[in-house]
C-alpha cells in the first residue's frame, strides 16, 4: 500500500465534517475537483469505497467511518506534536502530560499542579491535563500515551510503579426532603430501596457499586445515567434520584444547591489514589518533579489530617 497522504486524511475529515464537496473545499481553499481526486486516490489505496455520493450530499461508508476515526486521531497527535514543539521555541522547558480519573481532577489534582507550577524553578514547564477513566489512566500510561496518571489504586497496576496519593470517602448525596436524608450515615446496602443516578458503566465506581449490591443480593436501580459530578448532584437536588459522590466534591454543591452528603460506612467506601508511571529511574527531569511534588503534597495532607 502506498504511504498515505495527510492532506488526502484532512480532506476526508471535513467532507465528513460538511457532507458536501463543494463546502469541504471551501473551507480547504482548493477545488472541488480536487478533493474528489484526492479522495479517489485514497479510496484506490486503501482498496476500499469511503465515500456514498448522493442527491442529500456526502455520507460515509462503513469503512469511512472507521479510517474517518483514524484520520481524526492521526490528525489530532500530528497538531499536538506542532504544539508541544513549538512550546520549546516559545521558551518552555520542559513539558508533561497527565491523565487522571474524574474524581481525582474533581478533588485535589488541579489545586496540586497549579501549586507545582507557582513554583518559580517550575515556571517552563507546561502540564497538560486530560481526564479518563481508571483503566484508560493505565492503558495510557503502559502505551506511552501519558507520561503519569492519577487513579484508584485497587485497579490492576500491573506493569506500572507508582506512589501514594489522597484518600477519599464516598457519601450518598440526597435531596433534603429524601428519606434518607435525616440519617447521620450509612450503608449502602441501605440506599438500595431507592433509585440512583450513577456515572457511566465504564467507571471504576460503577463497577464498584454493582459489586457492593451484588454481595448483598441486590441491584442498583438507576433513574439516570450522567457523564460527570456535576451533572449527578444536579439530578439529586431536583429530587430525582440518590447518587454515591466523593464527599470531598460534594461540599460546594451542598452549599449550592441544598443538597445533603451522608457518609457511607462501608469498607470500600474509603479509597486512595495513585500516581502511577512506568519506571521512576527513566522519567524526564520535570515529570519526576511533578511526581515528588504530588506525593510530598499527598503526604502533608495526610499529616495534617491525622489526630
Amino acid at each position: 500500500m502506498r504511504d498515505i497522504d495527510l492532506k488526502s486524511l484532512r480532506l476526508l475529515v471535513a467532507v465528513c465534517d460538511h457532507q458536501n464537496m463543494a463546502r469541504a473545499a471551501a473551507q480547504e481553499h482548493i477545488e472541488p475537483s480536487a478533493v474528489s481526486k484526492r479522495i479517489a486516490q485514497l479510496e484506490h489505496d486503501l482498496g476500499t469505497p469511503l465515500l456514498m455520493r448522493s442527491r442529500r450530499g456526502v455520507q460515509p461508508t462503513p469503512a469511512g467511518l472507521s479510517v474517518l476515526e483514524h484520520a481524526r486521531s492521526v490528525l489530532f497527535t500530528l497538531e499536538r506534536m506542532a504544539t508541544d514543539a513549538s512550546t520549546f521555541s516559545s521558551g518552555v522547558k520542559g513539558q508533561v502530560r497527565l491523565v487522571a480519573t474524574v474524581s481525582a481532577i474533581a478533588e485535589s489534582l488541579l489545586d496540586d499542579i497549579a501549586a507545582f507550577m507557582r513554583e518559580p524553578a517550575n515556571r517552563n514547564i507546561k502540564v497538560d491535563v486530560e481526564e479518563r477513566q481508571s483503566r484508560d489512566v493505565v492503558r495510557h500510561l503502559r502505551d506511552g500515551l501519558a507520561s503519569v496518571g492519577v487513579c484508584w489504586d485497587s485497579i490492576d497496576l500491573e506493569g506500572l510503579e507508582h506512589l501514594p496519593y489522597r484518600e477519599d470517602r464516598l457519601g450518598l448525596a440526597v435531596h433534603p426532603d429524601h428519606p434518607l436524608a435525616g440519617r447521620k450515615s450509612l450503608r449502602f446496602e441501605q440506599t438500595l430501596d431507592h433509585e440512583h443516578v450513577g456515572l457511566p458503566p465504564t467507571t471504576a465506581v460503577h463497577t464498584m457499586l454493582h459489586r457492593a449490591a451484588a454481595r448483598s443480593g441486590r441491584t442498583v436501580s438507576y433513574r439516570a445515567v450522567v457523564s460527570n459530578f456535576d451533572a449527578s448532584f444536579r439530578v439529586v437536588a431536583a429530587n430525582l434520584a440518590i447518587s454515591v459522590v466523593p464527599v470531598e466534591v460534594g461540599g460546594p454543591y451542598a452549599e449550592m444547591l441544598g443538597v445533603k452528603i451522608i457518609p457511607l460506612t462501608d469498607a470500600w467506601a474509603h479509597r486512595r489514589f495513585a500516581i502511577c508511571f512506568q519506571k521512576l529511574d527513566a522519567l524526564q527531569s520535570p515529570v519526576r518533579r511533578l511526581v515528588e511534588h504530588l506525593a510530598q503534597r499527598a503526604a502533608e495532607s495526610q499529616r495534617g489530617a491525622a489526630p
